[in-house]
């Protein structure tokens, strides 16, 4: 696998309770990609997620995450696997009997952390990297929807992974508040991890630019060029109209 490769899939054939769900996928992820899959409602792309953290098998082709062979991958290497991914639920999954502070000392503590010092500071820095300083008292049903999915996504990156898998990080939330969770993403994807996200809000393609997969009649293809082609027909339109009512000024 080359160097900068976290994710390899080639002729990837991926099947659920016997049903062909995806066949002939090929895709690849490089470090500090921001990668989005698009496509309908059972189309495959949360099959395709759960695959990447073993949750799924792959039933044949070419598999590679993070070094590890996902086609014959051992039940006891999963979770070393896991806890070099980070996962953003759309439905967040927080411990709703515990305190924002608890739920992520609980996920360091399963993930080998020890040092009481040492998880508060990095619940602190996780916190102010989302926006949220001073939250962890809070209870999550004292919290925006916005606000538990801050919360998540800084549960998703206490162990700095090298890849974030967001599903539908943005489905929950309104508009406004779903541009900011993918602002926050960017950024997240701008310190480090490579992120792949799945989403039905097209309109956030042309606005964040990254690489898009459609999945379609159980395939998936890469379609980046049809997204930044509508971004620049977009622009063309805007100077027209701005040249227009320039020349309409002067004209008067």
């Amino acid at each position: 696998m080359d160097e900068k490769s976290l994710i390899r899939y080639k002729d990837v054939y991926v099947n659920q309770q016997e049903l062909g769900v995806l066949e002939d996928v090929n895709l690849e992820l490089n470090k500090g990609e921001f990668v989005y899959l698009i496509g309908k409602v059972g189309s495959g792309k949360t099959s395709l997620l759960k695959t990447i953290y073993g949750e799924l098998d792959i039933q044949s082709g070419e598999a590679e995450v993070l070094g590890y062979n996902m086609v014959n991958i051992k039940r006891k290497h999963i979770p070393e696997l896991r806890r070099r991914l980070g996962i953003v639920f759309q439905d967040f999954q927080l411990l709703t009997d515990r305190t924002i502070h608890a739920n992520l000392s609980f996920v360091l503590r399963a993930t080998g952390w020890k040092n009481k010092a040492t998880i508060k500071q990095r619940i602190e820095e996780v916190l102010d990297q989302v926006g949220m300083t001073g939250k962890g008292y809070k209870m999550p049903n004292e919290l925006s929807g916005g606000e538990q999915q801050r919360i998540v996504i800084a549960r998703a990156i206490l162990n700095r992974p090298d890849i974030i898998l967001a599903d539908e990080p943005t489905g929950n939330l309104d508009s406004e508040t779903g541009r900011k969770i993918v602002e926050l993403l960017k950024s997240i994807c701008a310190s480090g991890s490579a992120i792949i996200m799945t989403t039905h809000n097209l309109g956030l393609l042309a606005e964040y630019p990254g690489i898009v997969y459609r999945f379609e009649n159980h395939r998936i293809k890469e379609v980046t060029n049809e997204y930044s082609r509508a971004e620049k027909n977009k622009g063309e339109s805007e100077n027209k109209e701005k040249v227009t009512s320039t020349a309409q000024e002067t004209a008067e």
